[in-house]
């Protein structure tokens, strides 16, 4: 079964601040497939941005291509329903999900992502208009290399800090995934990078929340005593606010419980509004099919 990666836009308004995109929208969604001037047009033929790739008869066969016979013995594919934009290349790894290459819709381009099998999130990314360093990068995906060889094979690939986690150790899920939420909050280019930062930082520095698994629900920051898939709620809810304040609530939506000057404050208390018992984390369930 193919899956179409997803590069919808979700937003809500938290306090104090302006609406904003879902931090699990894919590195490379947020540029491909857009038309430059932002306005809804009518998106080109594929043929037309991707006269090589028809001439091959698809991107499976136009990575091969642009491989030089690197791929020739890898098992990729393309939907009959979306041959020209969509491809998959497996992995030898168990743990690795088949990297899922997409074509732009707007403009020549193509983007990566690569997630880990048991929770389904993202360990690399990234977009470029090269598709032989593409291919290379589904070599290396293939092959098994490490996330900064991958990197260092085909520099447009994005690591997301999320590191791979094969015997599904908690402890380690834990610190992968924090791993991947600073490295993005010291990524981000919006104008409340620098507060939403701050907050993920001290709520970091806490020993007590550094040790529940982190995610977000709308960018409020939360925790949960078992590992995606299937999470644990009951946490309280960390905001950063336009105005600079942080916020903690028993929802994402009000800062109910108190509204703070610094970040390292805002973490103080949701450490102190942690349910008793709350951890240590374990592996989330599989979620039913």
């Amino acid at each position: 079964m193919f899956k179409n990666p997803w590069c919808g836009l979700y937003s809500v308004q938290r306090f104090g601040t302006p609406l904003l995109p879902d931090r699990n929208i894919p590195r490379g969604c947020r540029s491909v497939g857009r038309a430059q001037s932002g306005a809804v047009s009518t998106p080109p033929d594929p043929a037309v941005l991707y006269p090589d790739v028809a001439a091959c008869g698809g991107l499976a066969a136009a990575l091969r291509a642009a491989a030089d016979g690197r791929l020739d013995s890898v098992l990729a594919a393309s939907p009959d329903s979306a041959s020209m934009t969509y491809a998959v290349v497996a992995s030898t790894l168990p743990h690795r999900e088949p990297l899922r290459i997409s074509a732009g819709t707007y403009e020549r381009r193509w983007s990566i992502r690569g997630e880990e099998a048991f929770q389904g999130l993202c360990l690399i990314d990234g977009d470029t208009d090269d598709l032989a360093q593409v291919a290379r990068a589904a070599r290396a995906w293939h092959d098994g290399d490490a996330l900064d060889d991958i990197r260092r094979a085909a520099p447009f690939a994005h690591p997301t800090g999320r590191f791979e986690v094969p015997d599904l150790d908690p402890v380690r899920l834990v610190e992968a995934e924090w791993q991947g939420m600073l490295l993005e909050a010291g990524e981000l280019e919006y104008s409340w990078r620098e507060q939403y930062q701050a907050l993920v930082e001290a709520a970091y520095a806490e020993p007590a929340l550094r040790a529940l698994y982190p995610f977000t629900s709308h960018w409020a920051l939360r925790f949960s005593s078992t590992t995606r898939p299937s999470l644990t709620f009951g946490s309280p809810c960390l905001s950063a606010g336009g105005d600079g304040t942080y916020g903690v609530g028993t929802g994402f939506i009000t800062p109910n419980l108190g509204v703070f000057t610094t970040a390292a404050e805002a973490a103080a208390l949701a450490v102190r509004h942690l349910p008793t018992g709350f951890g240590p984390v374990t592996l989330g369930r599989p979620l039913e099919p």
